[in-house]
Parts: C-alpha cells; sequence; structure tokens
C-alpha cells in the first residue's frame, strides 16, 4: 500500500477516468442498441450493464495492481456489434448459454498458451474481414438515418469531424452531447424515462442450444480473441510492456464466465481506450502508469453500481442518436478491420469474399452471415493458397528440366 500511495499521480486517475467516460460514451451504445433490437426490458438492460461494467472493473484493477502494469479491460464491441443482428433470433437464457460456450473457449486458449499459435495460423485477413463485414451495418445505418433525421445526424457527423481533427480524444463524448442537445432542441427525448436508482443484477440460468452456439458462441470467440486482445496487446507491446498475455486472457474469461448469468456478453482487454492510459498522457514514468488501470477499474465499478440511471438514460435517446453515434464509434474499427483485409494481396479475395458474406447478412441453413463469412473465407483461401502454390512449384520443376 506504501507503493501504491507513493505512485499515485493525478494524470494517471484523470486517465483512467478518461477512459471509462470514452468506454460509456461509444462502446456502450452498440450494447444499448443490441438491447433495443431483442427487446429487452429496462431490468435486464440495467443487469448487463452491471455486469460488463463490475467485470470490467474488478478484472482490470485486479490485473493492474497485480502486474503493475495499466490493463484496461471491457466489454467487446465487436461482440456487441454481432449481438445486434443474432440476439433476436434466440432466447436470452440460450444467448447466455453462448456466452459462456465463448468465454470458456478464450479461458482455454488462455491457460495453454495458445493464443500467440492460434492467431498465427488465423490468416489475419480473414479475421480482420469478418470484423469489418460484422461492423459494416452500423456505418452504414449512419448514413440511411440522415433521411429520418437530417439535422441531429448531420451535426453529429460534423462534431465528429471537427473534434477529430482538433481533439481526436473526446470525438465521440462531443458526438454524444451535441446529438442530445440537437435532440432535445427538436422534443426528440423523453426525459419522463429517466430515473435515478441503481442497478440490481438478475441471475439468468444459461439454456443450451447448438442454434446459439453455432452463430453467437463461436463468433463471439473469434473476434473477441482476434478483435479485442490481439489489438490489445499491440498497445501493450507499444508502450513497451514485454507482459504475457496468458494471464491477462485467462483472468478476462474467468471474469466472463462468471458475469456472462448476469448478462454479461464477454470481458476482454481494451485497445483504444487503453492507449489512454498506457501513454504519457497517464505518466511521464512508464512504471507508474498502472495507477492509471487501477483508478479505470474503480469508475467501472462505480458507473455499474448506477446502471439502471444508465438504462433509462439511454433508453430516452431516439434510435436514430443511437444508431449514428454507434456508426461513428465504431469507425475507426471499421477502417482497421478494412485496412487489414487488404493489406496482403495473397490474401485479399478471400478476404473480399469474408467480408462480403458477413455483411450480406445472409442466414442459410439456420447459421448467421458471420459464421459463413468465416466459412466461405477459409475455404477460398485455402484453395487460392493451394492453387497458387501448385503453380509455383510446377513452374519451378519446369524451369529445372
Amino acid at each position: 500500500m506504501d507503493t501504491l500511495r507513493k505512485d499515485l499521480s493525478l494524470s494517471a486517475i484523470i486517465a483512467g477516468f478518461i477512459a471509462v467516460i470514452i468506454s460509456y460514451a461509444g462502446p456502450l451504445i452498440i450494447v444499448f442498441q443490441a438491447a433495443r433490437e431483442a427487446h429487452l426490458p429496462n431490468d435486464q438492460v440495467s443487469s448487463w450493464i452491471w455486469a460488463i461494467s463490475i467485470g470490467s472493473g474488478i478484472t482490470g484493477l485486479l490485473l493492474s495492481w497485480r502486474l503493475r502494469v495499466p490493463v484496461i479491460t471491457a466489454w467487446s464491441t465487436p461482440g456487441a456489434a454481432l449481438l445486434v443482428s443474432m440476439l433476436p433470433t434466440v432466447s436470452l437464457p440460450e444467448a447466455i448459454g453462448a456466452y459462456v460456450v465463448a468465454s470458456v473457449i478464450i479461458a482455454v486458449v488462455g491457460l495453454s498458451g495458445a493464443f500467440d499459435k492460434l492467431m498465427s495460423r488465423l490468416p489475419k485477413a480473414i479475421a480482420a474481414a469478418m470484423l469489418a463485414g460484422i461492423l459494416f451495418r452500423f456505418g452504414a445505418e449512419l448514413f440511411t438515418s440522415i433521411k429520418l433525421q437530417p439535422s441531429m445526424v448531420l451535426s453529429m457527423i460534423a462534431a465528429y469531424l471537427v473534434f477529430k481533427r482538433f481533439s481526436p480524444r473526446y470525438a465521440i463524448l462531443s458526438v454524444l452531447i451535441v446529438g442530445c442537445a440537437v435532440a432535445a432542441s427538436f422534443g426528440g427525448l423523453n426525459t419522463g424515462s429517466i430515473t435515478v436508482d441503481v442497478a440490481h443484477p438478475i441471475f439468468i440460468a444459461p439454456q443450451w442450444s447448438w442454434h446459439a452456439i453455432i452463430n453467437i458462441g463461436l463468433p463471439l470467440a473469434l473476434v473477441t480473441l482476434t478483435g479485442q486482445y490481439v489489438p490489445g496487446m499491440a498497445v501493450l507491446r507499444t508502450s513497451g510492456y514485454n507482459t504475457p498475455a496468458r494471464s491477462i486472457i485467462s483472468v478476462t474469461a474467468i471474469g466472463s464466465i462468471l458475469m456472462a448469468p448476469f448478462g454479461s456478453h464477454g470481458l476482454n482487454l481494451a485497445a483504444i481506450t487503453a492507449a489512454i492510459c498506457t501513454g504519457r498522457e497517464a505518466h511521464e514514468d512508464r512504471d507508474k502508469r498502472y495507477i492509471a488501470g487501477i483508478a479505470c477499474g474503480v469508475f467501472y465499478i462505480l458507473m455499474g453500481i448506477f446502471g439502471a440511471t444508465l438504462a433509462s438514460v439511454f433508453s430516452a435517446l431516439p434510435k436514430e442518436l443511437i444508431a449514428s453515434l454507434a456508426g461513428l464509434a465504431l469507425f475507426g474499427a471499421i477502417s482497421a478491420g478494412l485496412t487489414g483485409a487488404m493489406a496482403d494481396e495473397k490474401q485479399r479475395e478471400a478476404a473480399l469474399i469474408t467480408f462480403l458474406v458477413t455483411a450480406s447478412g445472409m442466414n442459410f441453413l439456420g447459421l448467421a452471415a458471420a459464421f459463413w463469412g468465416l466459412i466461405f473465407g477459409l475455404v477460398a483461401y485455402f484453395v487460392l493458397a493451394y492453387t497458387r502454390e501448385s503453380k509455383a512449384i510446377t513452374v519451378v520443376e519446369a524451369v529445372d528440366r
């Protein structure tokens, strides 16, 4: 505790606070959109927020304190995006069963130390294309919302561009403020539904369904590993922290299993918000930035306690505001996915197939687009790679003769 008090700094605490605010202003929007599409009642949404907030807070706090590294944990943003289209097709207990399966898969990968090997074997372009395909509809809905709420949506886009140019860290927060202000000026806020209350977690026993496991569990595990842990570890490595991935993945996966019955779809290593707490803005001394991770965890826990209030606030917002905010918040993730998908010329065609199938929203044999995108992409990758390799061998043999 003496070391903790000595390393305490205002800049690190502020960095942790900003990371939490950005998480609630951006990635949490996707959770509310998924809940709205599934017509979940406010008490279940409140429990969901409580679970992901408390889970993120405890895991991040413990890991940061134990490893002396600013480990920022959060909920899976691409996982929540996947649920927007899939959650309405299954019951909540079945979805929770799928969450548990996804977390068990991630836990096994983490405990076995197979994360790096698994990532090296899975074509990066295929994983990136699937992520981009899942998120594509959010970017598209931003612009289709202009027809319904032109003043509000165009104001939000303008705010995003201005702040992205001059103060990128606060771009999404500014979009939320501008959107709410414009909506309020046109009488679009249902303020009468806002209540101040603490969250009451609701335990929901998981049910096991192959439909939910294949369509939600497997894609959720894959997009969480590739879309969250890979960039999250890259942020830590770039900041000079060589902490093994095994302990981080294991702790967050076990936390996910424990929180799943209360609605949590998955906890993982953060990437975007982690950059705030791992850089010099948190502290000049790299060894003292872990305080930002501890502070972030504490603020998550405090916010999670009032999950019922957050649920009522977001339910009062127009659906076009939620859709627009989600689209803008995911611009970076969509861009990264498309860039990764098209980066390697040898994998480009297979990645394009993966992206198109996933973005199409197709449903075949009861299996969703994300699953088929992965299957079609992998088949195309191995067929094209095998063909090209065979041709190369033939040419070499011909030259030798």
